[in-house]
């Protein structure tokens, strides 16, 4: 299954939700930068909140970079996304600054993404066109990346939101089994019912890879999260024992899937955009490379693909510059 994105609304349109699956997109980020499994677990996490994110940018040339700056072994993990021309489809690339960090499982466990994070700081960089970009910037709250999206949409875009992130890897590592994503926003016109009913089906969901794992489609668990309860339970999309009493009451929340978009890891870098690079340099520095005598390797950060340059093509291109 291609992964992909959906976007809908629930509760007479007061509150949207988006879900993803992103396993083939973290997999190829994976095999891209050969990171271990707490590193692909952390910019796993982040290309799916930010292909999410992505999905709701209002122009097709709209571009959003997130950066997490940390204390941590990681070091930072920076990922950019853009949507396509038609709005069906998100592009994502990103990468770790120390993509060999191995750190110890959590007690239950668990990869543990916050102790490779640490303290640090969460920016949001979206260029829609304007004369400067918007930017956002919270501290990292729990590193855990869900939680820190939430907090960034509460203090920098006053949209409350609940956010689940998820990269299950096999043991063994090198293999994504499942990556998803779930943002739930409310408007704000949305009723204190409508709102205490979000808070709790939220708190008793079961982990997103979880429900991945179990077969469930992005489709599937927005309907079961907006669903009666009985039904939410029996699909184990609810979590029975983390319900209390009054969430029963509560008999659905009339969701509607909207959108179906396309996502995938894949990185714009070129030789041609390369050499442009290179062009930019001091003149200076360029003829130093020719007079090595030596071919030169630039890699790209994002796909870690390397460019090639021999003394020929480097003097081609101070030719080009030269005439410019």
């Amino acid at each position: 299954m291609s992964d992909y994105i959906i976007r809908g609304t629930a509760a007479e349109d007061s509150i949207r939700v988006f879900a993803a699956v992103t396993t083939e997109l973290v997999q190829k980020a994976h095999d891209a930068h050969n990171t271990s499994n707490v590193a692909t677990a952390a910019l796993g996490r982040l290309l799916t909140g930010g292909v999410i994110m992505g999905s709701m940018l209002k122009n097709s040339t709209d571009v959003m970079t997130l950066q997490i700056g940390c204390a941590g072994p990681i070091k930072g993990i920076t990922v950019t996304v853009n949507a396509a021309d038609d709005a069906s489809h998100v592009d994502a690339k990103g990468y770790v600054i120390n993509p060999d960090v191995e750190i110890p499982l959590k007690p239950n466990g668990k990869l543990d993404v916050s102790g490779a994070l640490g303290a640090g700081i969460l920016t949001v960089i979206k260029d829609m066109g304007l004369k400067e970009p918007f930017a956002g910037q919270t501290e990292l709250v729990t590193g855990e990346i869900a939680e820190d999206l939430t907090y960034y949409f509460a203090t920098s875009e006053q949209t409350p939101s609940a956010v689940a992130l998820g990269v299950l890897m096999s043991p063994e590592g090198g293999k994504v089994l499942c990556a998803g994503g779930l943002i739930v926003q409310l408007m704000p016109f949305a009723s204190d019912e409508v709102i205490d009913a979000l808070e709790k089906r939220v708190s008793a969901m079961a982990p997103i890879t979880t429900l991945l794992m179990n077969g469930l489609t992005p489709e599937e668990i927005v309907e079961g999260l907006f669903a009666p309860i009985d039904e939410a339970i029996d699909k184990g999309i609810i979590i029975q024992e983390k319900c209390v009493a009054d969430t029963f009451i509560f008999t659905g929340m009339d969701v509607k899937i909207n959108d179906h978009i396309t996502t995938a890891f894949n990185c714009d870098c070129s030789k041609e955009k390369v050499s442009r690079a290179i062009r930019s340099i001091d003149k200076k520095d360029i003829e130093e490379m020719i007079n090595d005598g030596k071919p030169i390797s630039v890699n790209c950060h994002f796909c870690n693909t390397n460019y090639s340059f021999d003394v020929d093509e480097l003097k081609a291109i101070l030719a080009e510059k030269e005439e410019n």
